[in-house]
């Protein structure tokens, strides 16, 4: 008895439960077995083979988590390119919360289990963060700037862009010499160096990424500004002090939904009666979890907040709400060059880590390249300050007017 045909008769079911389940998208689906589920009137943009019946199990049980792990092992390969198929899926994948019930159960579960308390919050920067310094400098930029960069020209260099990004930043907060800044998040301690040398201000950088700490004080001490930039391990909540600006650059994605308010007190804690903030993050135009997969694989505990949410943390601390802006676009370019040099650098890692390594995060700035496309992540910048600071401008234009040329090189800072 030939069971060939009945095994590719149940495939083809399979299949098409996980082509309904995953919203049709415009791909061709295919087993080894030869089944396989196409669309009906578009050629496809590219196929996704499915090497075994155990991964199209767990195909339908979750989709989302089933496709990153069979990618990153090889037991799912995709033909064509990945970004444009990502972005095609993203387009019609419906969110965890719409999914079946073990998906979303195991989303939840996820929520309980990573939950950034003074604990958990180590647990999971360390997991991302902490995988060694030598590892993000393969495919970040010279300075170690691991968030949006801001291109004032689509054609501006990495470099640049990350240079503008910092003085985008630090002109919307119109730092003045003298003054005391708290970076929260400060990552390898590039914003906090820039804003002391550059704009004479002293600064408190906080982070829980023990190799990141370290980075950043060797840099300080090189650059000959340990006397005005000083890195603290330490938790957001757990910051006393008072400050006249506050900034946090791709931090507040780290904070979870539970803990939004508790970084609205800390802010309200730090800010003086004429201080002022910024906050940089990935967010949402909706309430939903994150992909669980990224929460399982790159960035255990992370919640991407709506604007809504953030503006709500901070009502208690009684801020205004000055600017709102969405670097988007930037987002995605930004995250281009990352692909780019991570897979230039591709044999090193695997080297380091292995293939299956590679392979994940790979699908990871692919997947995030696609979100930023798409519209299915934002970047969105708010500047806030007390009521007693009156030092914002009429308009816009400084922020565009001198200091930062078209093709993305800062120019020098002007005079206070």
């Amino acid at each position: 008895m030939n069971s060939r045909p009945a095994a590719a008769s149940l495939d083809q079911w399979i299949l098409q439960q996980i082509y309904q389940a995953t919203g049709r998208p415009p791909i061709r689906l295919r087993t080894a077995s030869g089944a396989e589920v196409a669309p009906a009137n578009s050629p496809p943009l590219g196929e996704i083979r499915i090497s075994d019946r155990v991964t199209l199990g767990r195909l339908i049980l979750d989709p989302e988590i089933a496709f990153g792990d069979a990618y990153s092992s090889g037991r799912l390969e995709v033909q064509g390119d990945l970004v444009s198929m990502l972005e095609a899926l993203a387009m019609v994948m419906p969110p965890v919360e719409q999914q079946n019930t073990w998906a979303r159960f195991v989303s939840r579960w996820m929520s309980w289990a990573q939950a950034d308390t003074l604990t958990g919050a180590r647990r999971n920067i360390h997991q991302h963060y902490d995988l060694g310094n030598d590892f993000y400098r393969l495919w970040l930029d010279p300075q170690m700037i691991y968030s949006c960069a801001y291109f004032p020209s689509p054609d501006a260099t990495l470099e640049a862009a990350q240079e503008a990004k910092m003085e985008h930043i630090c002109r919307k907060l119109r730092l003045r010499p003298g003054e005391r800044v708290a970076d929260i998040g400060s990552g390898w301690g590039t914003l906090a160096l820039h804003m002391a040398a550059r704009h004479g201000v002293h600064v408190s950088g906080f982070n829980i990424s023990r190799e990141q700490i370290a980075a950043a004080r060797q840099r300080a001490d090189k650059m000959g500004l340990s006397g005005r930039v000083e890195f603290i391990e330490a938790d957001y909540r757990d910051i006393r002090g008072q400050f006249d600006a506050f900034v946090s650059v791709g931090m507040l994605e780290h904070v979870g939904r539970p803990y939004l308010k508790d970084m609205g007190r800390a802010i309200h804690r730090m800010l003086d009666t004429s201080g002022r903030g910024l906050l940089h993050f990935i967010g949402r135009n909706h309430r939903e979890p994150m992909s669980p997969w990224i929460r399982k694989r790159i960035f255990p505990g992370t919640y991407l907040p709506t604007v809504r949410e953030v503006l709500e943390s901070l009502e208690p601390g009684d801020f205004s709400v000055l600017d709102v802006e969405n670097l988007r676009p930037h987002y995605a370019r930004t995250l281009e060059h990352w692909l780019e040099r991570f897979e230039e650098s591709a044999g090193v890692v695997a080297g380091q880590f292995g293939p299956e390594f590679v392979r994940t995060w790979r699908l990871y700035l692919a997947s995030a390249i696609a979100g930023f496309r798409t519209g299915r992540l934002q970047l969105f910048q708010v500047l806030f300050a007390r009521g007693g600071w009156h030092d914002y401008p009429w308009t816009r234009a400084h922020l565009y007017e001198a200091g930062v040329h078209e093709e993305g090189r800062p120019s020098k800072p002007q005079p206070h």
